[in-house]
């Protein structure tokens, strides 16, 4: 006998007709959150801030800020300099700068210079701090003479090395004359004048790279290169697959001060070769226009704003393209 179950639900009262719906409650609006009000200490914190920082903004700002500004302003002038007045041409200075037969060569000169230079030292003095970290004695006079060039002055640097190169009474043309040889133009030449400028420039910035990466050496870690001598990789392997990625932060380093120092040089090409013949880069040719026989203040200025803009341009295209290949340990 099979027996049904029914279950059967009461229904809801129904409500009746006119009624009001239950009151929902009421959701408390949400409160702005106070201002939190500065504490004695919190005040105090940022006095001490503004003393310490201050100073320092404001230098900044009279002496790097301002000075921009003003160069920018100059560039729209046609203007003589010592002259009490100037006359707005607007951007007709930079189009006369591109526009003529001067603009190719200032900026090639420029760009063979800068990238000779930064390859050269950052070249030569990883080479110089390997031989210079190895453990024999007297590296640390070695270190010292390497380093010495880079803090000398570049007016006496360039005239000690302007005498080696004179072709009438240099020292290197007295040496070549023992071998019965004539010394190249040197001065002269506008190609050799360029290399002459070159040579110097690398010797006497190659300890800075060098000192700079002898540092690096020095940090990476002996484990590793234990562990790679171990695993039977000469010294050559070691160097190129361990050392060169793991000094990837020091040659960016590098290669972002060498080429900054690079592309504003202008000591020894003063010094060397007064009239710019064929070592005109951008900051000389601004030298040349400014303070030469042509008083073109204005052109100066357009050239030094193109300067500054070369100098923005591969800063930021450092930072974001060649960064990203540098391996932080």
């Amino acid at each position: 006998m099979t027996s049904r179950l029914i279950h059967s639900s009461t229904p809801a009262p129904a409500e009746p007709p006119g009624a009001q719906p239950p009151a929902q409650p009421e959701i408390a609006a949400p409160t702005r959150p106070k201002r939190r009000r500065w504490s004695g200490r919190s005040r105090k914190d940022f006095l001490v801030f503004l003393a310490l920082a201050l100073p320092n903004l404001v230098l900044i700002g009279t002496f790097t800020y301002w000075p921009l500004i003003n160069n920018i302003y100059y560039s729209t002038l046609d203007w003589t300099l010592g002259s009490a007045s100037a006359t707005v041409v607007g951007l007709q200075n930079y189009v006369t700068f591109f526009t003529s037969d001067d603009a190719p060569k200032v900026l090639g000169t420029t760009a063979v210079f800068t990238v000779v230079t930064v390859g050269g030292s950052m070249v030569l003095g990883i080479l110089v701090a390997l031989a210079l970290n190895s453990k024999v004695r007297g590296t640390t006079f070695a270190r010292s003479a390497v380093f010495a060039p880079y803090v000398l002055s570049g007016v006496g640097v360039g005239l000690v090395w302007l005498f080696i190169f004179d072709p009438g009474y240099g020292v290197l043309a007295w040496i070549l004359r023992g071998f019965g040889q004539q010394s190249p133009q040197w001065i002269n030449d506008p190609q050799l004048s360029l290399a002459m400028v070159i040579i110097v420039y690398v010797w006497k910035n190659l300890g800075y790279c060098a000192v700079v990466y002898l540092a690096g050496l020095q940090s990476l870690p002996r484990d590793v290169m234990e562990a790679a001598a171990l695993d039977g990789a000469n010294s050559v392997r070691r160097f190129f697959n361990i050392s060169v990625p793991l000094l990837s932060p020091t040659t960016f380093f590098l290669l972002i001060t060498t080429m900054l120092s690079s592309l504003q040089a202008f000591d020894l090409i003063r010094i060397m070769t007064p009239l710019g013949n064929g070592t005109s880069t951008l900051i000389y040719e601004a030298y040349l226009q400014a303070f030469g026989a042509y008083n073109r203040a204005g052109y100066s200025a357009a050239i030094s704003v193109v300067l500054f803009v070369i100098l923005l341009i591969i800063t930021v295209l450092q930072l974001r393209f060649v960064e990203r290949k540098v391996h932080y340990s």
